[in-house]
Formats: structure tokens, sequence, C-alpha cells
């Protein structure tokens, strides 16, 4: 499974990144977590808004960051 943070590293980013880990933990579940920074790479996901969150190349959530119990549902 790989996972993708897409933001330009903001508060909510971090957050969102944290959220993920806590996720994976609980579910004990292991992934590959990614950092997607450029704007041109985040926008060919047709995102628009951040922090969004990407599992397998497919947008679960974006412009919030959802809840641990949240993500454990897209996971």
């Amino acid at each position: 499974m790989v996972i993708k943070i897409l933001g330009s590293g903001c508060a909510n980013c971090k957050k969102l990144e944290a959220n993920v880990r806590e996720a994976l933990k609980q579910l004990g579940i292991e992934a590959t977590i990614e950092k997607v920074e450029d704007f041109k790479d985040i926008m060919a996901y047709g995102v628009m808004r951040t922090p969004a969150l990407v599992v397998d190349d497919q947008v679960k959530v974006m412009g919030r960051v959802p809840s641990i119990e949240g993500i454990k549902k897209y996971l």
C-alpha cells in the first residue's frame, strides 16, 4: 500500500501525516508514506485544496484533516 500526503508541508499536512501513521499503527498495517509537495504533482491528482490523502493513487480526502478513525476507513 502506498499512501501519499499532498500539501506544502503546513501544519495541517503534518497533522494528516501524524494521523495516518497512528491509524496504520492501530491497524497493524505496513505502508509506504510519501509526501508530495510540488504543486504540479498535486494538481496532477485534481486536488485543488490541501492537505489531501491519496491511497494507492486514489484521492480519498482533500481540503481537510480526517480523524484517525476516519482514516482507518480509507485504509
